[in-house]
């Protein structure tokens, strides 16, 4: 019986896939199988017939400092290296820390010298022949960009990195990552574009102009969303397509259209981030968001006016995100699917999850992000009780599993939306034989949430999650906090339990989850003090 049910979670994950993930998985998986009989090798160093140009950017954005003294801090975890022997595969801290070594951000922190820097990549470049994760597509993309940017702002000429790099290219041209599609392949692409200019190379260029055209296109919603439906991913998405707004528009090689496309696209993106960003500057916590990963907001719209793009104000629209703003209140909510369908894996079992911020302090919360290792705890943080949304008999919303998996998943099938008011219903639950809908109606200060529960009697848990400077209490079956009181039917029944919040990656924070339990109906008034 459990394989039966793993065969047909797999069934209900792979059949989402596009034919182009389907495809370029099975053909790695047989050719590394075949490379592997044939010893194929990479080679480490390619020379390439030009100097590489001398690139100009305009460093406007710099990283916290991630390294001093021998000493590398991601992810809120910090390892020392003994007399800088740099173990590159250092793999205690599990494989996203092992990435951040290999990305080599911390060329972009301030106080990184010239001569420190160009040191760790000379010792990057002597030992890859034992590298191992540090040569995978996705961080030889993100320390392309980084050396580029770094070797041009020094105009260092140094034959033995450029090979090394140019290597590293033809590496990744050999492996771009459309077996997972999303920010990987645009972070693949964005890397092409600083690599084709940095080495003066057409056919870079040419790959890098063919996946960027198409997937801007196809990553960027109409409201300005990145796709993937993370506020975090988005404020690096945009990052990104300013970098190369810079890159184009300090260095005269390329006369074509795909700047004027970034800069569209970057003017959208910011419009969607002016809306979904708080007033205090924090973004909701939605899906796989955490801070200090990502640029803030008031970093990248600094950065896009002094490259001269403006903010091109929207409304939000098929991100699937709504925030209702008044003198008192930011509420955000989530009335859209979880996502593309084909590259789930930054989405959580979140659907009508929402927050709320009274006078630009956070009360209702998202619980956050503190994992990407595939285990209990980044199931815990994935899972429908840990957002402000209601689980019916235990379950899950959306299958989310083994990390950044997402088997049978939600859908929004009925949306209503007037001034006051939001409707809306979803197929979750329907394989259990229930509806999910939740009505939200909004006066200048006060929220009333209306849960509805259509087929048989159910077990219904409504979770909010307070964040850990309010305090929380109940009375009466009433709510009370120092901004809100929230007051629900005597027939429901209230408890209080503990949850870990996790604003930033390895730290959690011991705050209040209100659960009301109930049947097929609920009815919470949520009041501003």
């Amino acid at each position: 019986m459990l394989k039966l049910t793993k065969t047909l979670r797999l069934i209900h994950t792979i059949k989402h896939l596009k034919m182009i993930q389907i495809y370029y998985r099975f053909f790695y998986l047989l050719r590394n199988k075949i490379r592997k009989i044939t010893n194929h090798q990479y080679s480490l160093s390619i020379e390439t017939l030009d100097s590489p140009r001398d690139i100009k950017f305009m460093n406007f954005i710099h990283y916290n400092t991630i390294y001093e003294n021998q000493t590398f801090t991601f992810l809120n975890i910090k390892q020392s290296f003994e007399s800088e022997v740099f173990e590159w595969n250092y793999s205690k801290y599990g494989k996203l820390w092992t990435y951040n070594l290999n990305y080599f951000d911390y060329l972009r922190q301030e106080n990184m010298s010239c001569e420190k820097g160009e040191s760790l990549i000379e010792d990057f470049v002597d030992k890859s022949p034992t590298i191992k994760d540090g040569l995978m597509p996705f961080p030889i993309s993100l320390r392309g960009i980084n050396w580029v940017i770094f070797l041009s702002t020094y105009q260092i000429k140094n034959q033995k990195i450029n090979s090394s790099l140019y290597a590293q290219y033809m590496k990744l041209m050999d492996n771009l990552e459309y077996h997972i599609l999303g920010n990987h392949l645009l972070e693949n692409s964005f890397s092409l574009l600083f690599g084709a200019y940095y080495f003066n190379d057409e056919i870079l260029y040419a790959k890098a102009y063919t996946i960027l055209t198409n997937e801007l296109d196809e990553q960027i919603l109409s409201d300005g969303a990145h796709f993937e439906l993370s506020p975090m991913y988005h404020q690096i998405m945009l990052l990104r397509v300013l970098d190369c707004i810079n890159l184009m528009q300090n260095n005269d090689w390329k006369d074509d259209n795909l700047v004027s496309i970034f800069i569209l696209k970057a003017e959208k993106m910011l419009g969607w981030l002016e809306c979904m960003t708080y007033e205090n500057g924090n973004i909701p916590l939605f899906n796989d968001s955490t801070t200090g990963i990502a640029p803030t907001s008031k970093e990248l719209f600094k950065y896009a006016l002094k490259l001269g793009i403006k903010v091109k104000h929207s409304e939000l629209d098929d991100s699937g995100y709504r925030k209702i703003t008044n003198r008192r209140y930011e509420c955000v909510i989530d009335v859209g699917n979880i996502g593309p369908d084909y590259i789930p894996g930054h989405a959580h079992s979140d659907t009508f999850n929402f927050e709320l911020y009274v006078k630009n302090k956070p009360v209702i919360v998202d619980t956050g992000l503190s994992t990407y290792e595939a285990n209990k705890l980044r199931a815990k943080e994935r899972s429908t009780s840990s957002h402000n949304t209601v689980e019916i008999n235990g379950m899950n919303q959306s299958q989310v599993w083994g990390g950044f998996r997402v088997a049978q998943r939600a859908k929004v099938i009925e949306l209503v939306e007037d001034e006051n008011s939001i409707f809306a219903t979803h197929d979750g639950y329907k394989k259990l034989g229930y509806m999910h809908t939740r009505k939200w109606k909004f006066t200048e200060n006060s929220i009333t949430v209306i849960d509805t529960i259509v087929g048989k009697e159910a077990n219904a848990i409504s979770y909010l999650h307070f964040h850990p400077n309010v305090s929380v209490k109940i009375e009466n079956n009433i709510v009370l906090t120092p901004f809100v009181t929230i007051e629900y039917p005597s027939t429901v029944k209230l408890s209080l339990s503990e949850y870990n919040y996790a604003s930033k990656f390895n730290q959690t924070i011991k705050a209040i989850v209100v659960m009301a339990t109930f049947k097929n109906n609920l009815t919470m008034e949520i009041t501003t003090l």
